[in-house]
């Protein structure tokens, strides 16, 4: 994770260029100017694209409380797996207004795919072997990396996982059925599980945990919505490529998805959705390639 010029992982809660949750026009609420919408669309006869095409709205899964990819704030949802999501419905000649946005925390995004309650999932969600036996993803369209969210002034001296290793009796919180949990437990089995990592700020702020542990770009978001709390470590101990999960199996539809974000890469769509929301935090990274498995 590279963090705005002049703003360090431990001050990122202080000196965030805004706070996501005090904020007007589209630049501000999390949110890019809205994708042009293909008034062309066309696709093959019984397509998935050609469904959502003629429906004229997709009901898309996402997180509702990480600032910087996926809040509900008061304009409803923003962040960048928000905005990725209205570049997937403008190609498809859906206007942002004819999204459903539907918040799917971690437990439940396959559920959700394989039920049919949504059509696709932009959660944070990262691309892993287990969960390609369940449903199909595309992208990634973007790689971050899990590290661990501490109290301010860092007391405990956490400098990576290995901590917990040390001080087996710490307490890290996570999120039940994320990656995060499964990467965790290679270091300690002393672990608080929460439904959302907005849930873990409190055993935090308690000392009932001394760290939050999930995708540094989440983490960063949560520090920057509670200003001067909290600090992320800034060592990340694993890659989590970013997916779009959808139907099993739904070849045409993934391949047509990773056409849209490499186009989205190509015209400036994936850059300015960034710069306008997680970008006002973080750097600007290069879009990485997708892997059209």
């Amino acid at each position: 994770m590279r963090l705005k010029k002049g703003i360090t992982a431990s001050a990122l809660g202080l000196t965030a260029l805004f706070a996501l949750t005090a904020c007007t026009d589209s630049a501000e609420t999390g949110a890019s100017s809205a994708p042009e919408v293909n008034e062309e669309a066309s696709f093959p006869e019984g397509s998935t694209m050609a469904e959502l095409s003629e429906a004229g709205s997709i009901t898309i899964g996402t997180k509702f409380d990480q600032p910087l990819f996926g809040l509900n704030g008061p304009n409803g949802p923003e962040g960048f797996d928000v905005e990725i999501g209205k570049i997937i419905a403008a190609e498809l000649g859906i206007a942002a207004e004819d999204i459903e946005f539907v918040e799917t925390v971690s437990a439940n995004r396959e559920p959700f795919i394989e039920s049919g309650q949504v059509d696709i999932v932009i959660a944070t969600y990262t691309i892993n072997d287990a969960r390609k036996e369940i449903v199909s993803f595309a992208g990634p369209y973007y790689v971050a990396g899990q590290d661990l969210l501490v109290s301010a002034g860092n007391p405990e001296g956490i400098e990576g996982p290995e901590y917990f290793q040390e001080n087996p009796d710490a307490k890290v919180c996570t999120v039940t059925g994320s990656t995060s949990e499964t990467n965790i437990r290679e270091y300690t089995q002393s672990i608080l599980t929460a439904g959302t990592y907005s849930e873990c700020l409190e055993p935090l702020r308690t000392g009932n945990a001394v760290a939050v542990t999930t995708d540094n770009v989440i983490l960063a978001g949560l520090a920057d919505q509670n200003q001067g709390e909290f600090e992320v470590v800034g060592n990340p101990f694993t890659e989590e490529p970013y997916g779009i999960g959808l139907a099993l199996e739904d070849t045409e539809f993934r391949n047509w998805i990773n056409d849209v974000l490499e186009q989205s890469y190509e015209d400036g769509s994936w850059e300015e959705a960034w710069e306008a929301t997680a970008g006002s935090v973080l750097d600007t990274p290069e879009p990485p390639a997708v892997d059209r498995y």
